[in-house]
Parts: structure tokens; sequence; C-alpha cells
């Protein structure tokens, strides 16, 4: 299929600022993104050149093509975090009966990445975090789904994120990364509690998988690597995530929250930078693609920022894949 290449507006040129989570408050657009900051660390597949020491929340006045972008500060600050350790990395937030909810990763003083809420009255914030991270929480990469009277947190990242540690929910004495034809790594999903401060139930695998109902293999250019996202379009479940080192973003298509999600093709071919990460939104009747690169920055994988570009449907439901506009 012909790659599309619409029209892309840089949101934030003042700071740099990454990985988007974007949602409509009260008809208004909000964009929880990460701030990237400058720093001396060696870049290694750890993620250390990612420092990100604070939040701040973002908002569009109208339409994302042309509305005015309006920072509204610091939102949460690693300082104010009774745990934290280093690296506020990707966050999403959802707003429950006046309340909005904020769900971040962050590494405790044991450099371990566990999952943290903050909660304020307003979805620009100021937040405040809760005194401890959810129970049982490990990895990043959030992303939340309202679902009827139900919250759903998908989450997890190999590599820096930590994934790979894991197994059963369970912490494992040595890492263990899939190789060759073995089955990948999939993201997780879990529901929360009603108060949405802590898991409902156990972390369940998200399995995306081929035609024949087949995880993806760990070899597979497509397989997941990070940045989970979920939206519904026409009844169905689109989960769509970053490959990481094959640096695009694809999507599966599923039936529940759940899975398992098919395959179904590429979002977004390669960026300037290492890999991107991303949402999908609808506002007033179109579709949008918020994402980053490194442009901006001369192509530092570290200093990344925010990007956003209409996205558009077949009329299969097949969702038309984009030219990124640059190489990994």
């Amino acid at each position: 299929m012909k790659l599309q290449n619409p029209e892309k507006r840089y949101l934030f040129p003042e700071d740099y600022m990454a990985d988007p989570s974007v949602h409509v408050f009260d008809g208004k657009i909000y964009i929880y993104p990460s701030h990237d900051w400058e720093c001396a660390n060696v870049e290694n597949d750890n993620g250390d050149q990612y420092v990100m020491k604070d939040m701040h929340v973002l908002s569009i006045d109208g339409d994302p093509m042309t509305g005015k972008v309006t920072d509204h500060g610091k939102a949460l600050d690693i300082a104010d975090i009774p745990w934290a350790g280093r690296q506020l990395w990707d966050c999403d937030c959802v707003e429950k009966d006046g309340k909005y909810y904020l769900y971040f990763p962050l590494k405790d003083k044991n450099d371990i990445f566990r999952i943290g809420v903050a909660v304020a009255d307003r979805p620009e914030g100021p937040f405040v975090a809760q005194p401890d991270p959810i129970r049982g929480s490990y990895s990043i990469d959030i992303c939340v789904l309202k679902d009827g009277e139900d919250y759903y947190l998908y989450f997890g990242g190999l590599w820096g994120g930590q994934l790979q540690r894991y197994k059963d929910n369970k912490a494992l004495e040595f890492p263990e990364l899939p190789e060759g034809d073995a089955p990948s790594l999939p993201s997780r999903c879990v529901r929360l509690s009603k108060d949405m401060l802590q898991y409902a139930e156990e972390p369940r695998p998200i399995q995306v998988v081929d035609e024949e109902g087949n995880p993806l293999k760990a070899n597979d250019p497509h397989r997941f690597f990070e940045a989970s996202w979920v939206h519904k379009y026409n009844g169905k479940y689109y989960f769509s995530y970053s490959t990481g080192d094959s640096h695009l973003l694809c999507y599966a298509v599923g039936d529940n929250p759940y899975g398992p999600f098919v395959y179904q093709g590429e979002i977004l071919t390669p960026v300037v930078g290492w890999t991107t990460h991303h949402s999908i939104i609808e506002y007033e009747g179109k579709w949008y693609l918020f994402h980053h690169d490194s442009v901006p920055s001369g192509g530092k994988s570290w200093l990344r920022s925010l990007k956003v570009c209409e996205l558009h449907y077949d009329a299969d439901g097949k969702i038309l894949p984009i030219d990124g506009g640059g190489n990994c």
C-alpha cells in the first residue's frame, strides 16, 4: 500500500518533549509528554541518555494542526515523589468522577521501574503523587483505556524498560530475552481497581498474533517492543506499539481489551531518531497521530520534539501507513 505523506506539525518547538499521550477532556486536547533534558550520560540500550526529571502538560486550542499550544507548566516533579530514584519516563492520564489520574513509570531507589499514580482536580494538574508505587507494578510505557465502566492499564518495554526481567508477573533471577523463532515478549494489560490506585487483578500478557493465531516471533521486525496504545474504531480495539530496534509503529486489532490482537500492518515508517512513541485520538470527526522525532535537535535520540499529523482508515478499517520522513 502506498505510503501517505500528510502535513505534519511540530507542536512545541520551545522545548524537547516526547512520548505524547493525548486525550480530549471537556472538548479540549491535552498532551501528557515526557520531558527530555540534555545530559552527559552515555547512549546505551538501558536508556541512560533519557534523564527526564519532571513532567509538563500541554493543551491545544482547537484544531491540532493549527491551534495554539499552551504549556501549563510543571505538573509533576521527581523531587515530589517520595519513592523516586531516577528517570521519570512516559505517562498517561485518565478522568474518573471529576478527578484526573496520572500514571507514570519511575525507577525506585533500587533502580527498578515501578508504576506510580498522581492525582489532580484539573487535567493540567498540578498532580500529587501517591506515597508508594502500585503494588506488583513493573516496567514502563503507560496507556490507560476507559471501556464502559472499567479502566485498563497497558504497559511494558524491553531492554531499558526491564520487561525481560519478569515472567508471570514475578521477577526473574536472570533476564530472559527471546531470540530467533521463539515467541516475542508481549505487552501487559491489567484492569484497575475502582479507586484507580491499584490493580484489580494480575496483569495479563497481550499477544500480537498472525492470521493463524501464532504469536509473532522474536526475530519478526513487527513484534512488540514498547509504547503500547489502544483506541477503538468501529467497535474494534486497535492495539498499536513501537517495534523498537526495527524503528516502526505497527498495529493489531482485537475484539476485547485483552486481545489477542491480530497483526494488521505498519502505521509509521522510521523517523529521524532511534525510534518513536505515539498516541492516536479522534477529535471533531478526524483522527490524528501524535508522535515525536529528533530532527530539531540534529538527530540526538534523547532530545525529541512532538509532532502531529492526520491519520486515515480505508473502507475496511485498515490504517493507511504514513511516511515517517527519516531513517533510524
